[in-house]
């Protein structure tokens, strides 16, 4: 199969990017360096600091570039695609980039060195964020950060509208959004993204809850079965009834988190890893009365995403793999897992979330409906294929005019008339 590129930055100002973070060619260092490329995040930065006790504990030394994400993508895009070998181990986005370099052969097979340490425990890690760093059954990848989706709400306005608890399914949602919404003029029942590609994310857990999925078991495109289309209904009619006054399609995260912020819903679904923007009094009207709560189930029961945001992996040129290893070995093993999720980062590991230490940083229900989240969730947020950003515009489309009020089953069967093409386009 032909390497596919998605990338259209310039190739002279990539290269330059890339020889100028790396500093220089495949000769750089030794078989006793271990080349890692990795994003700015906490993650990292809580990484670099543990470095000196990996490095006293085998003899190696640990060369890191670290870069933004648009700079990360181009030079593996570059650097990958040109075959380079100067890199050993290099972060990634599983479910942006996974098929893509999984396809291109860009990752080395990790399955013997996972499954056959005993000491790393491999089937420590969750369901979910494992299927989405594997790829026709081997393992490419190993999940270090996570997010589900849970429900966010508001415990003063339940309390004041007479629930002694928040919704459990999908049906109790929509009933309390109304009665709250009624109760507290000014103040919507219900928000979440309503961008057209930014909302499939969260959508997404609405999809699986109705018991449907992006694609079928075929590999065929499934976004009009009857499934999807009272998730696209629901999703969109709840917004529509009880969101925002003059609600926007164009909304991501950080407008809908305002939204709710600021005093202005009573529930809102998002990403566990943003909790700290309600609960955080700097920056929330509302972080002394937020709550959190599992996914409500809908008729196929509780099914929120399950993700890993960033994994490892190994470059398949890389000469140096056996180190290559070690050092994900270490870095996603037990102990640094644990010390990861202290300091907010949410791990992929089961032990992890079982171990008190791992959750006390976190508010007790949102722990609890990380759990659930973890034990139900389904390991992809969006298509998995290779032009991700496409694939969301053409999915998301239904969610828009579910909202504006327009024919939400007839958007999807055009939707899913869109995606197939768009599959066999990409199979080619």
């Amino acid at each position: 199969m032909r390497r596919r590129s998605v990338i259209g930055t310039s190739l002279a100002m990539v290269v330059a990017l890339g020889l100028s973070a790396c500093g220089g060619g495949d000769d750089a260092g030794s078989s006793n360096t271990v080349r890692v490329t990795l994003v700015n995040h906490v993650w990292t930065d809580n990484i670099k600091k543990a470095l000196p006790e990996f490095e006293k504990q085998t003899g190696l030394k640990v060369e890191v570039t670290q870069l933004g994400e648009d700079q990360l993508s181009d030079q593996y895009n570059v650097k990958l695609n040109a075959g380079s070998s100067d890199i050993d181990v290099m972060m990634y986005r599983p479910l942006q980039e996974g098929k893509l370099f999984a396809e291109n052969k860009y990752l080395a097979d990790l399955t013997d060195k996972a499954k056959s340490d005993s000491a790393f425990e491999f089937g420590d890690f969750q369901a979910g964020p494992v299927q989405a760093t594997s790829y026709e059954d081997k393992v490419v990848g190993v999940p270090i950060i996570t997010e589900q989706e849970v429900l966010y709400y508001r415990k003063d306005l339940l309390e004041k509208s007479g629930f002694t608890a928040p919704p459990k399914t999908l049906d109790e949602l929509k009933a309390q959004a109304a009665k709250v919404e009624a109760d507290n003029p000014g103040v919507a029942g219900f928000v979440s993204r309503t961008g057209k590609a930014a909302a499939v994310t969260q959508f997404s857990s609405f999809l699986y809850s109705f018991g449907g999925d992006f694609v079928d078991a075929n590999g065929k495109a499934s976004v009009n079965t009857d499934q999807a289309k009272q998730a696209y209904a629901y999703y969109g009619g709840l917004l529509r009834e009880h969101g925002p006054e003059n609600i926007s399609t164009d909304m991501s995260w950080s407008e809908a988190m305002a939204i709710f912020t600021q005093g202005k819903a009573a529930f809102y679904t998002e990403a566990n890893s943003l909790y700290k923007n309600a609960t955080d009094p700097g920056k929330s009207k509302v972080s002394d009365t937020v709550g959190f709560a599992a996914f409500p189930a809908g008729p196929a029961g509780s099914k929120p995403y399950n993700i890993p945001s960033w994994a490892l992996g190994v470059n398949e040129t890389s000469k140096n793999q056996d180190n290559a290893w070690k050092f994900i070995q270490w870095a996603a093993g037990k102990e640094q897992a644990l010390a990861q999720q202290k300091a907010g980062v949410p791990s992929a590991r089961t032990s992890v979330w079982q171990n008190p230490e791992g959750s006390a940083s976190y508010p007790k229900d949102l722990a609890e409906a990380t759990a659930v989240s973890t034990a139900n969730g389904v390991g992809h947020d969006r298509p998995l294929v290779v032009k991700v950003a496409q694939a969301r515009e053409i999915v998301g489309q239904p969610i828009v005019d579910a909202i504006t009020g327009k024919d939400a089953a007839a958007s999807a069967d055009a939707a899913n008339e869109a995606f197939q093409k768009f599959l066999d386009d990409e199979a080619k």
